[in-house]
């Protein structure tokens, strides 16, 4: 066996403790690490801070850790289609750090790349870079926590060379990041399939342990060099997926019609 490989999902998450950071890949309900969600869940791992583009929805993808308890918070940039999210966030259950769906990208992508921080212009003149964007509310459904002001600086816009404002945000890093390739060799090297590769492959970079759940594991060799989206060099275990965790519902495909 490769020493990446792991016999199970179980076997996978089994040191994940309380507390910790993780990044999930996955863009709404497609690319979700469903059988590593699945195992996380059944371990009842509490005290989670999630770094996802969403949560899932109320009893699918992320959201079943959710509606278990197990998650602290989520930095996130889209919450919607949640019902148990907007519960938990709304009576204090629940801290929730927004950020615009670009600016989380690059903030994962920044964290892998160790840049600490970088400027942009998304948010300026709004709540992401004055602060006040809720965090954290009571039971009574007052503001408890709010989001601080952001460094802004006026720097020349490299493409119309005239001066601009821009927000400073920082870069992400987790503990652990779990993710869904479509296809891995035994050495690790990741093949992801559209719109999986939207936050999943800079996840990889951006964790001390990444965890991959394939749905294929393929020899050395079989991947295409120039096809491969994550070396392997990141990823440091390695699950074939066995089963579907329940929740991807099927795609009814109608008929084009005739021109």
């Amino acid at each position: 066996m490769n020493k990446r490989s792991v016999d199970s999902a179980d076997a996978a998450i089994a040191d994940i403790p309380e507390d910790a950071t993780l990044m999930v890949g996955g863009f709404g309900l497609c690319g979700n690490p469903e059988n590593l969600i699945t195992a996380l869940h059944a371990r009842g791992t509490r005290g989670l801070t999630i770094i996802s583009n969403n949560c899932g929805t109320t009893d699918k993808g992320l959201g079943v850790l959710l509606m278990n308890g197990q998650v602290k918070k989520m930095v996130s940039s889209y919450v919607g289609e949640n019902k148990e999210f907007e519960r938990r966030y709304l009576t204090g259950e629940l801290d929730v750090e927004l950020n615009p769906q670009g600016t989380l990208a690059e903030r994962i992508r920044a964290g892998g790349a160790g840049i600490p921080a970088f400027y942009t212009a998304t948010g300026v003149g709004t709540a992401v870079s004055e602060g006040g964007l809720p965090i954290r509310y009571r039971a009574d459904g007052t503001v408890a926590l709010t989001s601080p002001a952001k460094e802004t600086r006026e720097l020349i816009d490299p493409r119309s060379g005239k001066p601009r404002t821009y927000v400073m945000e920082t870069g992400l890093f987790a503990d652990f990041c779990l993710v869904r390739a479509w296809k891995a060799d035994e050495s690790g090297n990741l093949v992801f399939r559209k719109t999986a590769r939207n936050f999943s492959p800079m996840m990889c970079m951006a964790a001390k342990v990444t965890i991959v759940e394939a749905e294929h594991i393929v020899p050395v060799g079989s991947l295409d060099e120039d096809a491969i989206h994550v070396p392997g060099v990141y990823v440091k275990r390695l699950v074939q997926v066995t089963s579907k965790a329940g929740w991807i519902e099927q795609r009814t495909v109608r008929p084009r019609p005739a021109a």
